[in-house]
């Protein structure tokens, strides 16, 4: 049998969190004295308190440990949560890399190293025959959910690109929603095609708008519609139908943020 002192320097955790573990159950001494109150463990707990370090450096809360120790001799059962585990922190990094950008974007601005006048010109997109595909996707960030369904539908046509193609998104909630979002995806080809289960092949009318184009990351499209907006007021104009992206350079072209080249737009009427 093993001190507590002995049993901590072999396992290399604290006297204090072996208390504490044996305090909330989840790991007992194999032997409490009970005149002095002495703690004594086993060698053969050595593999449990590690197993228990492992979790933790995982980032399994304590009740949860708790509930994977019985588990360790169904590897299935236990790879299953592992893989859970992975999948959470998988999406924690990319929610903690989107702010880093956004941090990095906001102090880059305050540092004037990239502007902050965006110009806006009134357009007009012509009559064009597109590929469409209209989804409800579960958030704005999901977007590249309704490009895979509408490449994975076209791939065995394959479809001829107009010149210029333009590759748009239109936003067709008449509200900002945070979940369940409709959106239809654009991409003007040449020629003409049967509908598949989602894509429709159709021709869309000409459309007048307010653009902005930036170059760079889409951590700024809120910085860009501010300007829009205010642009749209003070010019004497009013909204003429949903807002839509035109992706000049996106990530189909490029996985290096700093290259994407985005146009804001919203279509528009003199008031």
């Amino acid at each position: 049998m093993l001190k507590i002192g002995e049993f901590s320097k072999l396992s290399r955790v604290s006297i204090r969190m072996l208390r504490y573990y044996d305090a909330i159950g989840l790991l007992k001494p194999a032997e409490t004295d009970r005149f002095t109150d002495y703690r004594y463990y086993s060698e053969a707990q050595l593999p449990v308190v590690c197993r228990i370090t492992a979790l933790r450096d995982m980032g399994f809360p304590l009740a949860e440990v708790r509930a994977l120790l019985p588990v360790y001799g169904d590897s299935e059962a236990l790879d299953a949560r592992l893989a859970q585990r992975q999948r959470e922190l998988e999406a924690q990094r990319e929610a903690v890399c989107h702010q880093l950008r956004l941090l990095d974007s906001a102090r880059r601005r305050l540092r004037k190293e990239e502007s902050m006048n965006y110009n806006v010109t009134i357009r007009t997109l012509p009559e064009r025959y597109a590929a469409t595909c209209r989804l409800t996707i579960p958030r704005y960030e999901d977007e590249a959910q309704v490009w895979r369904v509408l490449c994975q539908e076209t791939d065995h046509l394959p479809l001829i690109p107009s010149d210029p193609c333009y590759c748009c998104v239109a936003f067709l909630d008449g509200e900002f929603k945070e979940r369940d979002v409709t959106v239809e995806a654009q991409k003007t080809v040449k020629g003409h095609y049967a509908d598949t289960e989602h894509v429709k092949f159709r021709t869309l009318p000409a459309v007048t708008y307010a653009g902005c184009t930036f170059q760079g990351g889409y951590e700024q499209i809120s910085d860009v519609t501010a300007a829009l907006t205010a642009w749209i007021e003070a010019n004497g104009y009013a909204y003429d139908g949903p807002m839509f992206d035109i992706y000049h350079v996106s990530p189909h072209e490029t996985d290096d943020p700093a290259q994407f080249v985005t146009e804001v737009c919203y279509p528009v009427r003199k008031k």
